[in-house]
């Protein structure tokens, strides 16, 4: 045996022989009998699973319901709410922006109106449908004339009329494939259309059969309504 484990051995020894000579001099007390038991309610309580109350319990299905319905309604607002608007929106500015190119053109009517009787016609062949409107123009909103326009990734039938000194265009095109439908909020005689206001511009949006209509003017929008009503009788 080396040295080290030597010197190791004799101080284990000394440890153990300290340890014995304490444990018979020493006076033992006896721990109280409540103490003893507080102890061990610790001790079990430290051991033990939590356990979650009856009324917690209760509470944690109607929680869970409520996370699924709250996840089930963002996951809808984000691929079917949120993209309705947005291609609303769309078309909402596109009909603005038509509405500013005629403005701002120089000429801005390729046939000048002796009536819709000679309007409509015009557009035969110029167009892929046939335009449905059946507003003449009268005193109120008298019809100044039309041209072949765009709207979006098709082509439109543009209608200028005017109240007083506000010009206002109405553009007809095919309605497939876009976010239009015949049951917006604002009634128009025999459909209702969404309406709204972009960049001061008032616009009414609707559809018809397989037709869509944009109304935009600055006039106010219970002028709007009022001509839309006329284009749509009931």
């Amino acid at each position: 045996m080396s040295g080290d484990e030597d010197r190791a051995e004799r101080a284990d020894a000394v440890d153990r022989a300290l340890t014995e000579a304490l444990s018979r001099r020493l006076p033992r007390y006896t721990a109280p009998e409540a103490l003893k038991r507080r102890l061990a309610e610790q001790i079990a309580r430290s051991q033990a699973p939590r356990r979650i109350s009856p009324a917690v319990r209760g509470v944690i299905p109607a929680l869970a319901v409520g996370l699924a319905l709250a996840a089930g309604v963002a996951l809808y607002y984000e691929r079917a709410v949120l993209p309705r608007a947005q291609a609303t929106a769309r078309l909402e500015t596109e009909a603005v922006n038509d509405h500013l190119r005629i403005l701002y053109s120089e000429h801005p009517l390729e046939v000048e109106s002796g009536g819709l009787h000679q309007v409509k016609p015009w557009f035969s062949g110029r167009l892929d449908f046939a335009p449905v409107v059946p507003f003449a123009g009268d005193d109120d909103f008298p019809l100044q004339g039309g041209a072949v326009s765009y709207f979006l990734d098709r082509k439109a039938a543009a209608f200028v009329f005017k109240r007083r000194l506000h010009t206002i265009s109405l553009f007809v095109f095919r309605s497939d494939g876009l976010s239009l439908s015949s049951a917006g909020p604002v009634p128009i005689g025999r459909v209702h259309a969404r309406a709204a206001k972009v960049r001061g511009f008032n616009v009414l949006l609707w559809r018809d059969g397989e037709l869509g209509y944009a109304l935009v003017s600055d006039v106010d929008a219970a002028d709007l309504s009022a001509l839309g009503a006329k284009i749509e009788p009931r």
